[in-house]
């Protein structure tokens, strides 16, 4: 992985154009209404087509937009972001033509019929260049939904769930894939008021149930009540710090030995250790246990999509080889690109922890969604948060 420095998307997001009065913007959007067809008003003075993305935070290369405008100048792009699958969800009220959810949120969207499907033969790249494993995932325990998802949405990135720490301050063994040895650093009192978790519902409820050995979508209610107790226990002894884009500045900083993460942050937070001159002080390592998530972020279209051509377009050329190494080395996750990964230099490609081989695949997880896994796991995690 490179070590360009990322800039938070939100700080980088591009706004639409604020540069006319209110009161010639009225006049203007009454001229135009009723010479045009519903295009915005900035839309009609740039000549362009607006585009809409959502996306997570730091989760493109800085200069991917910019070059999709230059490869296609028709179209304008507003890029906003969210931090997690949850906070996105009740957003999409909003008109968006382009979303990033993650594999079980996507197929709580098919459920809901709030996606629509992609039509392949718009997207030459992805069926050339995407990983064929995708093909046999069991994204979903039930059937139909699960086979249909490769029909609403396209992977963009994926990762496991595991712990950075700080080899300095936190033993575990060598290689260690336990899950209670390596969650248990989470949980250990010794390290309060340093360790981080996800606010994120299926991952931090995921890390107390593999903790204990339980899938990650039991509906068990003893098995639950244990995961409970387990994140009360945790919030009320050890204070964790709870964020997603927050924890990677307390880790590079020192101020948290070990927290939750998504694989590919290990190398976010490496890099900003380096930006921060920390490097002979932070020692920060991976730790992937058997029977944690793996994840998939996938590209899809909203059913309320206005710029269906342009979300073609820009699906596509995300999947160029060229673009999709550089988005995969500027956010550190791994890409379904299999022109992109036999860029990566050997260590990384080789490396279990960002592309695990089909042993390690084996012991893992996707998170499933249903009607029934969701109300379970957020009156769960209401109550955590809910506690002091």
């Amino acid at each position: 992985m490179n070590s360009t420095k990322r800039v938070s998307a939100r700080s980088t997001k591009k706004l639409p154009l604020r540069i006319l009065s209110i009161g010639v913007t009225l006049m203007l959007t009454a001229s135009f209404a009723a010479c045009s067809g519903g295009l915005s008003v900035s839309d009609k003075i740039t000549g362009k087509t607006e585009l809409v993305i959502y996306n997570w935070g730091e989760y493109i290369a800085e200069d991917t937009i910019a070059k999709f405008e230059d490869a296609y100048p028709q179209y304008n792009v507003v890029y906003r972001t969210f931090e997690n699958n949850e906070t996105m969800y009740p957003n999409l009220s909003n008109t968006y033509d382009v979303i990033i959810p993650s594999d079980y949120m996507v197929c709580r969207l098919i459920r809901e019929d709030k996606l629509q499907k992609l039509d392949m033969s718009l997207l030459p790249n992805v069926t050339e260049y995407m990983d064929p494993l995708f093909s046999d995932v069991k994204f979903d325990s039930d059937s139909e939904i699960s086979d249909s998802v490769m029909s609403y949405g396209v992977p963009y990135m994926y990762c496991t769930v595991g712990l950075v720490y700080d080899a300095n301050k936190v033993s575990l063994p060598a290689d260690s894939t336990d899950p209670k040895e390596i969650w248990g650093v989470l949980f250990d009192e010794k390290y309060k008021d340093s360790v981080g978790m996800y606010d994120s519902m299926r991952e931090s409820i995921g890390a107390a149930l593999n903790y204990y050995g339980y899938s990650l979508n039991t509906l068990d209610e003893a098995q639950l009540t244990e995961a409970q107790d387990l994140l009360l226990a945790q919030k009320s002894t050890l204070s964790p710090t709870y964020g997603v884009d927050n924890l990677k500045d307390k880790l590079a900083s020192g101020e948290l030995v070990a927290a939750l993460a998504w694989s590919g942050d290990h190398q976010v937070i490496l890099d900003r250790i380096t930006e921060l001159g920390n490097e002979d002080q932070i020692d920060l390592q991976f730790a992937l246990p058997s029977g944690s998530n793996w994840s998939v972020d996938m590209m899809c279209i909203p059913k309320s999509a206005t710029n269906v051509a342009g979300a073609h377009d820009f699906i596509n050329f995300m999947y160029d080889p060229d673009i999709a190494l550089a988005n995969c080395e500027y956010v550190g996750y791994s890409t379904p690109n299999v022109a992109a990964k036999d860029m990566l230099p050997a260590e990384i490609k080789n490396n279990k922890s960002y592309y695990p081989d089909a042993a390690t695949f084996s012991t893992l997880e996707l998170y499933y969604s249903n009607a029934e896994i969701e109300e379970t796991y957020t009156e769960l995690w209401n109550t955590v948060k809910a506690s002091s």
